[in-house]
C-alpha cells in the first residue's frame, strides 16, 4: 500500500510489518480496505488508546482493558469496526497480528 510517499508492506493476514511506520494518513487507508469510510472521534479514541497501550506494553491490550479505560462497550467495538477488535481495531492501529488472533 502506498500512503504519503511511502510503501507500508503487510504480512499475509493484512497486519503491517513495520508498525513504527503507522500515523494516522495509514490508519485511514487501512479503514477504507476495511469498508470504514470515515474514522471518527469514537473510532480515533479506540485506535488511539490501542496505540498507546501497544507502545508502552508491546503488545495488543486484551479486549477487556479495552473496553474498561477506553470507556467503549464491546458492542460498541464490534459496531465500529465490523472485523472486530483484533482483526479490525488492532489492523488499523498499526499494531502486528495480536497473539491468539484468528
Amino acid at each position: 500500500m502506498r500512503v504519503d510517499d511511502r510503501t507500508i508492506e503487510f504480512d499475509a493476514d493484512g497486519f503491517m510489518k513495520e508498525p513504527r511506520l503507522w500515523n494516522r494518513a495509514v490508519a485511514m487507508a487501512i479503514a477504507r480496505e476495511e469498508g470504514i469510510e470515515e474514522l471518527t472521534d469514537r473510532h480515533w479514541t479506540i485506535v488511539e488508546f490501542i496505540r498507546s497501550y501497544w507502545e508502552r506494553e508491546d503488545l495488543a491490550p486484551p479486549v477487556r482493558v479495552l473496553c474498561k479505560e477506553s470507556g467503549v462497550t464491546l458492542r460498541d467495538v464490534y459496531r465500529l469496526f465490523r472485523a472486530g477488535p483484533a482483526r479490525g481495531a488492532c489492523r488499523i492501529a498499526g499494531l502486528p497480528k495480536p497473539d491468539g488472533c484468528v
